[in-house]
């Protein structure tokens, strides 16, 4: 299979695995330049991984043999760094979420459909060993017909330890946003798309003190919820029921687990790409690990760039593409949404269940 050239734009802290899986691990993609509002950031992120270029946006941007543009911006920049991607005539894969506003997300797919591009979006984490091992096992029949689903996501935020907090606590940020996506899409992928949500949610600490350097010390007015629950009712019938939170400091609750008619399913952190993975079907006394059934169990981000490579070489839909994560993005707002307007809200938007990888597959191949 020949390879497809893919250039980043942001060499932040993530971008480090992705160059790595994209240079090591899978054979179909190159990462031929990358570059940054920082120039000494993407000169040095090309000279640790042995990248050809690095360059402006717009000298990346311009270069025809470049066919996908890995974006990993902050969220404020994915809309308006996507669009200059695809009004290059390029795809893109963009850091989730897809955008932050729905307005934005409809205008990204509109104009990659006129372009004859494709969007894509993180998290790919989905395509893991663990999570394809969960699909299978639902789609066998393990534990029947899902009828409902828990999903947990609670830490005390960001504040004592990451270099650059602030942005978690304002519009955009928040446990929902930050790490809603790896969650909602763990449970599209299981269970389907949704088609109502119900939500509550609090700002439970106002201000927040940073304690990790360099701005330790710093006081942060917190403009977003920090702690919100929300009943999910799937297209399916099945009901979920999903909390985040940046407001408690400890708990013993699992990541993700579906509940069947036949059995109940175990989960693993939908922000990893492994195991383990648990079964306790109907009559057995205990749960039970269930060995892997797939491969990409370590850290493979990057996956769904690759699969989009796939996709645009033979004509195949990609996985973690657009109409999935504008899905989403979609289901994150209305859940802000319904505590606003004191109802439910009907989610307008749906997608495709994305489909299972294959069994047998080798390293660094996507395709059997």
């Amino acid at each position: 299979m020949d390879k497809t050239k893919v250039g980043i734009i942001g060499c932040g802290n993530i971008s480090g695995i992705y160059l790595k899986n994209g240079q090591e691990t899978f054979d179909v993609l190159e990462i031929a330049a990358c570059a940054d509002l920082l120039p000494e950031r993407a000169q040095e992120q090309a000279e640790k991984f042995g990248v050809g270029c690095a360059c402006s946006v717009e000298e990346l941007l311009a270069d025809p043999e470049i066919k996908i543009v890995l974006n990993l911006t902050i969220p404020q920049a994915h809309f308006s760094v996507a669009m200059q991607a695809i009004e290059a005539g390029k795809s893109v894969h963009n850091e989730k979420p897809l955008t932050l506003t729905r307005e934005e997300g409809r205008q990204l797919l509109d104009a990659a459909e006129k372009n004859g591009v494709r969007v894509g979006c993180a998290p790919d984490t989905f395509l893991g060993g663990g999570h394809q091992t969960c699909r299978k096992l639902i789609d066998d029949g393990w534990i029947g017909e899902p009828v409902a689903a828990t999903a947990f996501m609670l830490c005390h935020g960001h504040e004592s330890w990451h270099p650059s907090p602030v942005f978690y606590y304002k519009a955009g940020g928040g446990p929902m946003f930050d790490m809603g996506p790896y969650y909602l899409t763990a449970l599209i992928n299981l269970m389907g798309p949704v088609s109502r949500v119900s939500g509550e949610a609090n700002i439970t600490f106002p201000q927040r003190t940073i304690t990790s350097q360099p701005l330790y010390g710093t006081r942060v007015d917190v403009d977003t919820p920090t702690h919100i629950s929300s009943t999910l009712q799937f297209a399916s019938g099945a009901i979920g029921t999903i909390i985040t939170s940046f407001d408690v400091w400890s708990h013993q609750l699992p990541c993700i687990e579906i509940y069947g008619t036949e059995g109940s399913l175990r989960v693993p952190d939908p922000n990893g790409f492994g195991g383990p993975v648990s079964v306790r079907r109907s009559g057995a006394s205990e749960w039970h690990d269930v060995p892997l059934t797939h491969i990409y169990a370590e850290n493979s981000r990057g996956i769904g760039v690759a699969d989009m490579a796939y996709g645009l070489q033979s004509g195949r839909p990609h996985r973690a593409n657009g109409k999935l994560a504008y899905h989403v993005l979609d289901i994150m707002h209305a859940t802000l949404d319904s505590p606003l307007q004191g109802r439910h809200i009907a989610i307008e938007s749906t997608c495709e269940r994305p489909a299972a990888l294959p069994m047998g597959l080798t390293a660094g191949q996507l395709d059997a």
